[in-house]
């Protein structure tokens, strides 16, 4: 079976609609889509094998948490063949040359992989060097508005060769305007975006030989004993980056490694005893705080159902429970509780049940 006869099969198809599905079967959409799901996945492998498949127009809209970004969704059948176009050629296809150390968006990783990780470095380089080293901390600017299009293309035309693929891929990148930018709410441009910078990823490790090096998309860092070799990387990844069409933003520094480092949510340092701790961020625990209240409000207003205040919570909560936040969670849980025993709505879980954290 060739890679494009695993997008278009009836098996493959069937399968990505049911990962579409997840979450959303309450929806309009993808209530409609399941009414007709015979006619509908075969009407799309058709149009697939036949090159008449096109993408539907992008509902575009702003989201402000982390930070305010615009997000351009997909429509429901377009889902379905991003699932298969993903999970059966890109993801096997492009995966295989990262490195380790490349966190974001792949099975068997994530986030909590990515603080484990940063923890290991942290902890060996105590070993060898004590609490004596620098960080350079770098991001992207704008990053997946930056992506170009042609740039992307020759960088997966190295990892996929089969004609047919790539027409499919290159029509989804260039369904935004002119060459530059991939829409975030696509799940190839995630893909994308990770291989979009894993030449610099093998940069920064075989050729500047960094150990201590570690990326979630665009959020980075390196750790090295030598400050004038950390700011030799800087110039060096700037340079890398800017060949690419892009540009680290003002946020990238280089610091002293006992200052610690904010990575995925926590702010995690080095003591003076080699004890590495991780502390949910600030910005972290007032966005949450913000969100409640304003659930607090939707719920009122019968526009949300209590589940989704819960889920939402036990979220933010299993994630600050992967640092040294016993006291936070506690605060927080009891802040939930003041916030929606007034007049009802959901009562918050228990500390004793969904756990409160490592201890301090």
């Amino acid at each position: 079976m060739s890679d494009y006869e695993k997008i278009y099969s009836f098996e493959s198809l069937y399968k990505a609609y049911r990962k579409a599905r997840r979450g959303k079967r309450w929806k309009g959409a993808a209530a409609k889509f399941e009414v007709n799901l015979l006619e509908a996945l075969n009407l799309l492998s058709y149009q697939l094998q036949t090159k008449t498949y096109r993408l539907s127009p992008y509902n575009t809209f702003r989201v402000y948490e982390p930070k305010e970004r615009v997000v351009m969704s997909n429509s429901y059948k377009d889902k379905v063949v991003q699932h298969a176009l993903c999970d059966n050629v890109l993801e096997p296809a492009i995966t295989r040359s990262f490195i380790k150390d490349n966190y974001a968006s792949q099975v068997g990783k994530g986030t909590h992989f990515g603080l484990n990780r940063l923890e290991e470095f942290m902890r060996s380089f105590y070993r060898a060097r004590g609490v004596d080293g620098w960080i350079l901390k770098g991001d992207i600017s704008k990053y997946f508005y930056s992506i170009k299009h042609d740039t992307l293309k020759v960088l997966i035309r190295k990892q996929i060769t089969d004609p047919e693929v790539l027409q499919l891929v290159d029509m989804i990148i260039d369904s935004t305007d002119g060459n530059v930018g991939i829409p975030i709410g696509n799940q190839s441009s995630q893909l994308f975006a990770l291989l979009y910078l894993n030449g610099m990823d093998h940069f920064i490790k075989e050729k500047l030989g960094i150990r201590y090096y570690g990326r979630y998309m665009d959020d980075f860092y390196l750790i090295h004993e030598d400050k004038e070799h950390i700011k030799h990387c800087r110039k060096e990844v700037e340079r890398y980056v800017n060949d690419l069409g892009l540009s680290l933003n003002g946020k990238t520094n280089i610091y002293p490694l006992k200052n610690g480092i904010d990575f995925l949510g926590f702010h995690t340092y080095l003591t003076e005893s080699g004890k590495v701790i991780r502390k949910v961020r600030r910005k972290s625990k007032n966005n949450m705080k913000r969100k409640l209240k304003k659930m607090r409000v939707l719920l009122d207003k019968g526009r949300i159902e209590p589940q989704t205040v819960e889920h939402s919570y036990q979220s933010w909560r299993g994630h600050a429970a992967r640092g040294n936040c016993y006291h936070l969670i506690r605060n927080m849980d009891e802040f939930k509780k003041d916030l929606f025993n007034k007049g009802g709505g959901t009562n918050a879980t228990s500390n004793e049940r969904a756990g409160g954290g490592r201890k301090d």
